[in-house]
């Protein structure tokens, strides 16, 4: 997905949906309200702690959107519930456009999990990040490949552990397509957030980890432990010398996304606006760099494209998440 540059003619965008907001009047539906919009703050619920990658896209893309949009763009870290409580309050909030929220790959699964999440209570702004996934193991493992690994969980069923950033997360569910792929039973160890699950692999507790580029790329590099694929199907810039799963001949593809959402029911004055200045904010140059630098990817998608991206979604981790 190729990105847009940041030009005049985005910001013209912008300027020209506030000109639609200001022709609108009270009799359409009550839309004398977001005529103006935005006139206050705005708050970004993110459903993780802050410094992880989820934190990072939002306070970074939000930074950018203050430019264009004029007011301050506020995030609030509300955790629990392996994204789910901040999700849920999401959902709850006034669909106005002041209350958004970050919106993580759990977004479609936690619902096939047991979680009271449904994709349909949110409007979609835009895509905003992609989020390879890697495996690695210590440095000390025996494990040089990831055909090794395989080949030992196969023939020791149960016994090779891997941690995850969480039961029901992203890094969860790509163990478990990585054992569909290979027929192999590696087993989930879940921990709270990629941070330490990555810190457990490095400090020799698991045989192995499943996390984000972002988490595992700079422990590469140190030689505190060594990524032994990237589970995309393009190898990243942040692992120069880390081939992909596909590339080693493992058919395994999964990895995280974020989203910018709201609560359903937004006026559609105000998710033009936001769509555009969500466009705007994803090609800047600092984004770009933030984002890139991290490992991840800056990848956007528009409102209307993302609506249809997220049902595509729940319905792919409907089968990967099935009993």
């Amino acid at each position: 997905m190729k990105l847009s540059k940041r030009t005049t003619s985005s910001l013209v965008a912008v300027a020209a949906a506030a000109s639609l907001l200001a022709g609108c009047s009270s009799a359409e539906g009550g839309t004398e309200a977001s005529a103006d919009y935005p006139t206050e703050d705005i708050t970004v619920v993110v459903p993780y702690d802050a410094g992880g990658a989820s934190d990072l896209a939002a306070r970074t893309l939000a930074a950018e959107m203050e430019e264009t949009l004029g007011v301050s763009v506020i995030v609030e870290n509300r955790t629990g519930g392996a994204g789910s409580v901040g999700l849920a309050s999401l959902a709850d909030a006034e669909p106005d456009g002041y209350t958004l929220g970050y919106m993580p790959v759990e977004t479609v699964m936690l619902g096939h999990q047991g979680y009271d999440i449904d994709p349909k209570a949110y409007d979609y702004l835009g895509q905003i990040v992609s989020v390879p996934a890697t495996i690695a193991v210590p440095a000390d493992s025996p494990y040089e490949t990831l055909q090794d690994l395989i080949d030992a969980a196969t023939e020791n069923p149960d016994t090779l552990t891997v941690s995850n950033s969480g039961a029901g997360s992203i890094w969860h569910a790509a163990t478990t397509a990585l054992n569909e792929a290979t027929g192999a039973a590696l087993k989930p160890v879940p921990f709270d957030g990629g941070a330490p699950a990555v810190s457990a692999a490095v400090g020799g507790q698991v045989d192995a980890v499943i996390a984000g580029v972002s988490e595992t790329a700079q422990a590469h590099k140190d030689g505190q432990i060594r990524v032994l694929a990237v589970l995309a199907d393009e190898p990243t810039d942040a692992l120069p010398d880390v081939e992909t799963a596909n590339d080693l001949g493992i058919d395994v593809s999964i990895g995280g996304w974020g989203l910018l959402g709201a609560p359903a029911g937004l006026p559609q004055e105000v998710i033009e606006v936001l769509d555009a200045a969500v466009e705007e904010a994803v090609a800047s140059d600092s984004y770009v760099e933030v984002i890139t630098k991290a490992g991840n990817i800056p990848d956007w998608r528009s409102a209307a494209d993302t609506q249809g991206f997220v049902a595509g979604e729940s319905a792919r981790f409907a089968e990967i998440l099935a009993d």
